[in-house]
């Protein structure tokens, strides 16, 4: 184990609580103390929030370890984890932070224990900024069993913005390694499906009117594929009003895509439905094979993986580099990204090339 402690920037590139989510997640993983400073430095509100505390919280109990400097508005916190135990730990916002940024930072480390964690997540599941709780289940999790990671997610109870008061139970085994994967075909898409949904006061013709509105937009430009997004009135497990949409695309070589949004007062229900289909739809015009909020979700797991991982890609987001840079600076992995030929493509995309670092469980 490391004694030197590596000082992490947390005002680089994308600037936000990424880099404090992969640092610490890292830094468990490796059993290394680390420091992070300038946390969140670019935001409006610098600093840890709520959901940010929660998920260094969390990781100190999953690891026995040490932090300093953990509270609302620090913007500098020191972690020194001790050695990955499992068992069960609890993650409470107590707002509506996103339960799916709770998953991000304690997924690696949960990974890596000694014996099967229980991690009861409470905050948001539809939360703005972040993955919806669906996304998690829909796409990110296929999508990392190609890698290993096998995790089961039970949705207790939906949670919205303001209150939150959701509550997500995952259950994860520990892996021995990780495998690197190869997504460089997408093949055609074979299947558009998705929940147009409302809970507490809000009137099911919303979820009707989102449904509705999205297969339409979608129709313009793929008119032979069955579409199918079931419109559903939350009852007993939601807590708090709130409506969104989540949408998703399956190619015919396993590629996942998706297209959310979510609704706000004031906003118009089938303006929603319009907004989740276009974003699916310019995820699925380039011929990459994951969408642009899955790209950066799958950095650290190819850093961690035994081998060399490529992944076929649209345009690289800012949120990717950053996790790129993050991986690079923890890890001994090296990433490369470069411009794919691609002649049947009217948009660009490239290939991450990743030689991970095949971190190993000790325990198992």
């Amino acid at each position: 184990m490391a004694a030197t402690t590596f000082e992490m920037d947390g005002s680089v590139m994308e600037g936000g609580g990424q880099i404090l989510r992969l640092s610490a997640a890292l830094s468990c993983v490796h059993g290394s103390p680390i420091k992070i400073n300038k946390i969140r430095a670019g935001r409006s509100t610098p600093g840890l929030r709520p959901q940010h505390l929660s998920g260094l919280e969390l990781v100190r109990d999953m690891t026995d370890g040490n932090l300093e400097g953990a509270v609302v508005g620090s913007t500098e916190i020191t972690l020194t984890p001790g050695k990955i135990k499992g068992g069960s730990h609890v993650a409470d916002t107590q707002t509506a932070g996103s339960v799916a940024l709770l998953l991000q930072v304690s997924l690696p480390c949960a990974l890596f224990a000694g014996g099967p964690s229980e991690l009861c997540l409470k905050g948001g599941t539809n939360a703005e900024m972040a993955p919806q709780i669906d996304y998690t289940v829909k796409v990110f999790k296929p999508i990392v069993e190609k890698f290993g990671v096998y995790f089961d997610c039970d949705v207790k109870m939906r949670g919205y913005y303001p209150k939150g008061g959701g509550e997500v139970v995952v259950k994860v085994n520990p892996v021995k390694e990780l495998s690197p994967v190869n997504m460089t075909e997408r093949g055609n898409i074979t299947k558009i499906y998705g929940r147009a949904f409302v809970a507490g006061v809000l009137p099911f013709k919303l979820a009707k009117d989102m449904s509705t509105a999205a297969v339409r937009t979608i129709r313009k430009e793929i008119k032979d594929l069955y579409i199918n997004i079931q419109a559903l009135q939350e009852k007993d497990k939601a807590c708090g009003n709130g409506n969104g949409i989540i949408i998703i695309a399956e190619s015919s070589t396993g590629c996942i895509f998706a297209g959310s949004s979510l609704g706000k007062k004031g906003v118009y229900a089938d303006k929603v439905g319009v907004e989740a289909a276009e974003m699916l739809l310019r995820n699925i015009r380039h011929t990459g094979c994951v969408d642009e909020f899955l790209q950066d979700q799958l950095i650290i797991y190819m850093a961690l993986a035994k081998g060399t991982s490529r992944i076929r890609t649209g345009p690289v987001t800012l949120h990717t580099q950053t996790a790129i840079h993050v991986a690079e600076q923890l890890t001994t992995a090296k990433f490369s990204v470069t411009k794919a030929e691609d002649e049947s493509s009217s948009s660009e995309t490239y290939i991450i090339e990743c030689h991970g670092m095949g971190a190993s469980n000790p325990s198992l």
